[in-house]
């Protein structure tokens, strides 16, 4: 059974390995600099910058994580949902922990009008999971101006 639990200071060493592995896989198209995956889990685990930061558990060991926002969406009229980031170890992956984490995160944020993600086309084999699960693409791409 998966256990959805908020991040706190003392999860540093575990979360940060997974996003260390996260963002050397398919899943992110462009490197992000250290300090600012380590700023990322800190603000995650303060609770001051609206992301909030799950720790995803097996048995009590840590097998991933989850960052999630929350923003008002003009177009639906209504607050939205944007998972962050969603990462599970290899060892976890086709337990259907992935289905789990999202019928919590759809419980959780029943509110919600939309819930968002993005995928990058490497990781196609997930796009697969986000489908049965509702997601569909939007046609348009995004554009970002980046100040670090």
């Amino acid at each position: 059974m998966l256990e959805i639990i908020k991040m706190q200071e003392t999860d540093r060493e575990i979360v940060m390995k997974m996003v260390e592995d996260f963002y050397h896989s398919p899943a992110v198209i462009h490197p992000v600099p250290t300090k600012v995956l380590l700023r990322t889990f800190e603000d995650a685990v303060s609770g001051t910058q609206g992301l909030d930061g799950y720790k995803l558990q097996e048995d009590g060991r840590v097998i991933g994580f989850s960052y999630i926002t929350e923003f008002y969406a003009c177009e639906m009229g209504g607050k939205c949902i944007m998972l962050e980031e969603i990462y599970l170890s290899e060892a976890a992956r086709g337990k259907g922990y992935a289905t789990q984490f999202f019928n919590w995160l759809f419980e959780k944020y029943a509110y919600a009008k939309r819930f968002r993600l993005e995928v990058s086309k490497d990781n196609a084999g997930v796009s697969g999971l986000y489908e049965r699960l509702g997601f569909t693409f939007l046609d348009y791409g995004q554009m970002v101006r980046d100040v670090l």
